[in-house]
This record gives C-alpha cells, structure tokens and sequence, in this order.
C-alpha cells in the first residue's frame, strides 16, 4: 500500500481539502493482488487504490465516459503491413496510465483507508483520474491523443485511437488500445 500511496502522491492524485458541504464523497478502497514471475513463483505483492465509481451521479461527478479502443480491423491491418513490409512492431504499457489522465470535473474522494489518521472532516480533492471512477478511461485517452498531436501525429478519423506521423526518416504508426 505504501508504494501505491507513493505513486500517487508523486503524480499528485489529489490534495487533502476540508471536507465540502453539499458535495458528492466517492468512496474508495484497496485491492490486493499477487504478481507471478514466468516460472510459476511470486514475484511481488501488489496493492491499488481504486474509487468506487457506482457511488459517482452521472451529471455531478461525470459527464462523458465514452473512450474509444482501437478496431480490429485496424488491428489487422496494421498487423498485414507489418509482415508484408518487414516493420519493426513495438508494444509498450505505460505504468499507472489512469493515473495521468487530467479531470475536467470537480471530485471528492474519501481518504484512503488505512491513512486516515489525523484527516478527520477532510477529503481528498482530486486533480488526477483514479482507478475505478467512470472517466478515467476518458481522460487518460484525452491525455494521450492531445500528446500524439503536440508531437506532430495526425489523428485518423476512420478510427481515433490511430495517429500515424511523417517525417524525412520514414512514417511512425501508432494504434492505441486501453486495458480496462
């Protein structure tokens, strides 16, 4: 849990504020999982914080939750060039992805259990998407594809989680895909 609760005060998640009148509190708690190596053997104890986003009201603490993945046919294709013109294929995961995404609405979460000591009448206000709230995969899109397009990649209208870029060197391909 330490090590969650690192993370997310090092991407500064949320500030804690006097708990607001009137306000929706989300509320939040910790799951516990195991991460294997590939021989079968424990590799780590692992612990996130996610928001209970059932307790969100569509209207007061979201808007939107739409975020769009990449098509399969998209895939194929990208899949089919790859082998006819010999391209060199990349996989990344970016580590705490939902945590980055920026929120356009103003959200009140409960402290973290376990780290309440000291915080009574007090919430956390957050300023980053969370794990479990209902635009997360939203905002952390929005994020990705306004940084596509400051680095120079052209958004594809047939499909948005498509940004291909040219330059002198050659063409980069991107296709994005959320893991939910």
């Amino acid at each position: 849990m330490a090590e969650e609760m690192r993370a997310l005060e090092k991407n500064k998640t949320w500030e804690i504020v006097d708990r607001p009148n009137g306000k929706n509190i989300v509320d939040c708690k910790w799951i516990f999982t195991l991460k294997y190596k590939a021989d079968g053997s424990l590799e780590r104890y692992k612990a996130r914080l996610v928001a209970k986003g059932y307790t969100q009201t569509y209207g007061v603490d979201y808007q939107e939750t739409f975020a769009p993945i990449a098509k399969m046919n998209t895939v194929r294709i990208l899949l089919s060039l790859a082998a006819h013109f010999d391209w060199q294929l990349l996989q990344y995961d970016v580590k705490n992805a939902f945590l980055h995404g920026d929120l356009d609405e103003e959200i009140y979460m409960n402290i973290p259990p376990g780290f309440e000591k000291g915080t009574s009448n007090q919430v956390c206000r957050l300023r980053k998407a969370l794990y479990g709230l209902k635009q997360s995969p939203r905002a952390w899109f929005g994020r990705f594809a306004k940084l596509m397009k400051e680095l120079g990649y052209r958004q594809s209208q047939g499909d948005h989680t498509l940004f291909i870029k040219h330059s002198a060197a050659g063409r980069v391909t991107v296709a994005f895909s959320l893991c939910r």
